[in-house]
């Protein structure tokens, strides 16, 4: 086996490798995001319009961390340049929104949700050929185009909150602790 051919062999095991970590991170980041949520969404207004904002900008900084994974396996990143445009978008959006109060956050997170989910979902089936493990990501993304949905209906019933948008973050972060688990499964260790 030459070096190049060892190499090539060993990229989809680095990938792998370097999405759990990340999907790991991502849902301990979730599962903080919640609970700081359900802590100051009552008290402190304040503190939960910057949780808000920290949501969508945190996936731009985790997409990036995608791309980095995803360097050099030959895989076009286009879904994740677009991801991080629409994530830095709804960060401006998001704080504009807030002026507007909670019906125009969950709107704002509704068509978010449906955009990203879009995008989960399309990564999830292409990558799934190459690395395995992708169930988890592809079921999230479909779940979260129809959250997405939801937060865009709910918007209009003024009984809804931003802690249906916290109950959205943590089964995000389930299915990206699934997904980190099944990788660890479907993609042998390198040698």
């Amino acid at each position: 086996m030459s070096i190049s051919s060892t190499a090539t062999s060993q990229a989809p095991v680095q990938t792998a490798q370097a999405l759990r970590t990340l999907y790991f991170v991502r849902a301990a980041f979730s599962l903080v995001w919640v609970s700081l949520v359900f802590l100051f969404v009552k008290s402190s207004p304040t503190l939960t319009a910057a949780l808000l904002l920290l949501y969508p900008a945190w996936d731009v900084l985790a997409t990036f961390g995608d791309i980095r994974a995803n360097r050099g396996t030959g895989q076009t990143l286009l879904p994740q340049y677009v991801n991080i445009v629409v994530g830095s978008l709804t960060t401006v959006a998001v704080g504009l929104a807030l002026r507007s109060g909670v019906p125009a956050v969950l709107l704002v997170f509704g068509v978010w949700a449906v955009l990203t989910g879009l995008i989960q979902l399309l990564l999830g089936l292409r990558r799934r050929r190459a690395l395995g493990g992708q169930w988890p990501m592809i079921l999230s993304g479909g779940q979260s185009m129809l959250a997405g949905v939801l937060f865009v209906a709910q918007a209009h019933d003024p009984t809804k909150g931003v802690t249906n948008v916290a109950g959205y973050a943590a089964v995000g972060a389930f299915y990206f602790l699934l997904a980190a688990l099944r990788l660890r499964k479907a993609t042998p260790s390198a040698h």
